[in-house]
């Protein structure tokens, strides 16, 4: 029998996790001790990422799955590396079967209709990260979810909240769904064990016949059977045809540290904008760093995410069929430029600039002795995604095709075999050589989940790291703000009707302050209502000692724990 818990509250205090040969840092305890335990096994980050990023998808599947994408920077030593893990859509997918079901034209896609359903990337990239830069053998590393899967784990209480709260999309998505299901009717409580055996052997064939094991034969079949039983025109085909990215990484630099993103299409390059922004604002007011939380402080942040945003929103697709911006996107004189429209002293109208073109995830993050970090993301979309479940498989499928645009102009609008816009992004810190022969060296893994809070949560925890000074415990602990609505229609136009909310712990001044800018304030939210503010974890490394310390977001149920 479960406990029974009355509201959960966030105000504990934790200090930040210490460790010198190795650390590891989620949102789920036991998803951490796998990670752990494959270091100690003498594995190496990427193969300890690889194994949290499966033990989430037992002890966490309201968040994030196999059936879904993932995303992964690593710094190897010498240089980062970037790992793209999203798919496509199917290639009968485009415009006019979205408009034939009655979409499209101001009616938006449901958000858990089968057409949201693109290629899921987990899979390959879980097996290609641990084929190029681990240690181990896949089986290795999948072994401690497998051990979870199938001998079960206790529900931690952030999940199990958020698993009543996914129910009813579970309960839309078909017969098969009740494998997500306790007693195959109910969510699990805070601490009943939940067992799950055919994700157990849907681990298992990925182990034995590699990612054919997921992309072809029996895996594959249940997938397009459960799909197409929903309306969608994913085939056996867009399945067989899907490959893992291996793309440079995008970077900026803040405060002298260089700061890693993950390319379009994901919005990357959304938190880079907003951090370039912040240094032009900053350096335009000419009175430094104003005072943390201040209404200075919060004004700009806010002004500056709404800016990156409108760009993102408006430029950002899929490099292979539309033509992105990146670098002039990138470049400080174009963060200066679009800063001279901003008003420290109210909000204003943003809009996307024109440059020349020359809600829920799991983030976890693995620093080894030696040095290597791995940074990576993995996500379902939306909760459970569309809730559907393939048969005989163990986790749901993704919805995130829900981030194309409707309008045939917009260059993210939705077509065949093509990428969304995608929310999830992994971000990672760099200290630059410091000249000719030297090698730069990791100064932090770090992200933060939750649609797209994500580049509002790596601008905020950066900006606590390098202009307050916190230790990565605190950095995460610090109330944030949300630029909510930015993502409703996939759109630049979702800015202007953007409101921020702002957590427990920013002051009703500031707030009442923030108003009489002209900025549209919800809050303080409180409780569980604080999981929109996002949920990370930070591993940062002393590049002279070699120390380890690690924070883990109080917002979840994880834990960041090294030796």
């Amino acid at each position: 029998m479960g406990t029974s818990q009355g509201p959960t509250k966030f105000n504990s205090r934790r200090s930040p996790a210490l460790g010198t040969n190795g650390m590891v840092a989620s949102s789920q305890p036991l998803a951490s001790e796998a990670g752990l335990r494959i270091l100690r096994q003498g594995g190496n980050a990427a193969d300890a990422a690889v194994a949290m990023a499966a033990a989430l998808n037992v002890t966490e599947p309201t968040s994030t799955g196999i059936g879904g994408d993932a995303f992964a920077l690593l710094f190897d030593g010498e240089e980062v590396q970037c790992i793209m893990g999203s798919g496509k859509s199917p290639a009968g997918m485009n415009l006019d079967v979205v408009r034939s079901r009655g979409y499209g034209d101001g009616v938006p896609l449901p958000f858990y209709d089968a057409l949201t359903v693109t290629v899921p990337g987990a899979a390959a990239a879980w097996h290609d990260i641990v084929a190029r830069h681990g240690r181990l053998s896949l089986a290795e590393v999948l072994a401690p979810a497998i051990e979870l899967a199938e001998n079960g784990f206790p529900v931690g209480p952030i999940t199990a909240h958020l698993w009543e709260g996914g129910l009813p999309q579970l309960k839309g998505g078909g017969p098969h769904a009740v494998d997500l299901m306790k007693d195959g009717t109910r969510a699990p409580r805070a601490g009943e064990i939940m067992r799950n055996p055919n994700l157990a052997n849907t681990f298992r064939q990925l182990v034995e016949q590699g990612k054919d094991g997921f992309y072809k034969g029996a895996i594959a079949e249940a997938i397009v059977e459960a799909l197409q039983a929903a309306g969608s025109v994913m085939t056996l085909e867009d399945l067989a045809g899907h490959t893992t990215h291996f793309e440079p990484p995008i970077c900026t630099t803040y405060r002298g540290m260089e700061v890693w993103e993950v390319p379009p299409p994901t919005q990357g390059i959304t938190a880079l904008m907003a951090l370039s922004n912040l240094e032009a604002a900053i350096a335009r007011d000419g009175k430094g760093v104003p005072e943390f939380h201040s209404t200075a402080h919060l004004h700009d942040s806010i002004e500056c995410m709404r800016l990156a945003f409108s760009d993102a929103l408006q430029h950002v697709a899929d490099p292979r069929l539309a033509t992105v911006p990146t670098s002039t996107l990138l470049s400080k004189e174009y963060a200066a430029k679009r800063c001279e429209m901003l008003d420290p002293s109210k909000a204003v109208a943003v809009e996307a600039g024109r440059p020349d073109t020359g809600a829920d995830t799991v983030y976890f993050c693995v620093v080894d002795g030696d040095g290597m970090g791995c940074s990576m993301i993995n996500s379902n979309y939306m909760g459970f995604g569309t809730g559907i479940v393939p048969r005989g498989c163990g986790f749901t499928l993704q919805n995130r095709g829900h981030n194309f645009s409707l309008d045939p102009k917009h260059p993210n609008c939705v077509g065949p075999s093509k990428r969304p816009y995608h929310t999830i992004i992994p971000g990672l810190c760099t200290y630059p050589s410091k000249g000719a022969g030297e090698k730069r060296v990791l100064a932090n893994c770090f992200g933060v989940m939750g649609g797209f809070m994500q580049p509002q949560g790596h601008m905020q925890v950066i900006n606590n790291m390098l202009d307050y000074s916190m230790d990565p415990q605190a950095a995460l602990d610090a109330p944030r703000f949300c630029v909510e609505g930015v993502g409703d229609t996939a759109s630049a136009e979702d800015v202007a009707r953007s409101k921020v909310l702002v957590e427990e712990g920013i002051s009703e001044e500031v707030k009442a302050e923030l108003e009489g800018m002209g900025h549209t304030i919800t809050g303080p939210l409180t409780g569980y209502s604080r999981q929109v503010f996002g949920r990370g974890q930070i591993i940062k490394r002393d590049p002279e000692t070699g120390t380890l310390w690690g924070g883990s977001d109080p917002r979840a149920d994880g834990l960041a724990i090294g030796w």
